[in-house]
């Protein structure tokens, strides 16, 4: 399998492609759009200042938040499918790492952009469908024993790769374990309000 995940067949042009088509893709602010075109303002200007569903969420609004994540997840998945079908399984998954990484890093929002779970799950729907069902039950688990929700996320982007690795996909395997050390570094203050024993539990409020 090393053999394999060093072995690439994409030529460089097709990946810098695949690159930019999977960034701009990415780079949709879906929670700031969603705010906005509902009358709710700038959503970086309230709780964590993040664009993702989880800070849509403290608007109030679940249809926001809920269309937030969905749209979040499909632009990784889009990204993957049209890379996929274009160019081939490669050019799929470098384009929807590059879609995971606009979402983080969006240009249009000075590269101040969301914690990446959503676009994590779409990637997996995009590469790896049935690995979707492994986060999920992983998450829930998790969830159940812990409440929360960060530490789920966290503990299924680690499963993920090792999953991967174990049913010989190497490639999407060393991708995802790359998204799996920056999503880490993108939950920094989760970790750390974890360890304090300060992190908010699933329903808690305030």
């Amino acid at each position: 399998m090393i053999t394999d995940l060093l072995t690439w067949q994409i030529t460089l042009p097709i990946a810098a492609g695949a690159l930019v088509l999977g960034y701009l893709l990415g780079s949709i602010p879906f929670g700031l759009l969603l705010t906005r075109a509902a009358g709710l303002g700038d959503i970086r200007s309230i709780g964590s200042g993040n664009i993702g569903a989880t800070n849509v969420l403290r608007t109030g609004n679940k249809k926001l938040a809920a269309g937030t994540l969905l749209l979040d997840a499909l632009k990784a998945t889009a990204a993957a499918l049209i890379g996929w079908y274009a160019f081939g399984p490669e050019a799929g998954l470098i384009a929807s790492f590059a879609a995971f990484m606009g979402h983080l890093y969006p240009v249009w929002l000075g590269f101040k952009g969301g914690k990446g779970v959503a676009t994590y799950i779409g990637t997996l729907l995009g590469v790896a469908p049935l690995m979707v069902l492994v986060f999920a039950a992983v998450w829930l688990s998790v969830a159940k024993l812990s409440k929360y929700s960060s530490l789920s996320a966290l503990v299924a982007t680690l499963v993920i790769p090792v999953v991967l690795w174990f049913i010989q996909e190497p490639k999407i395997a060393a991708v995802m374990a790359l998204m799996t050390i920056i999503s880490f570094i993108k939950h920094k203050t989760n970790i750390e309000r974890l360890i304090a024993g300060t992190e908010s539990k699933i329903g808690q409020k305030g």
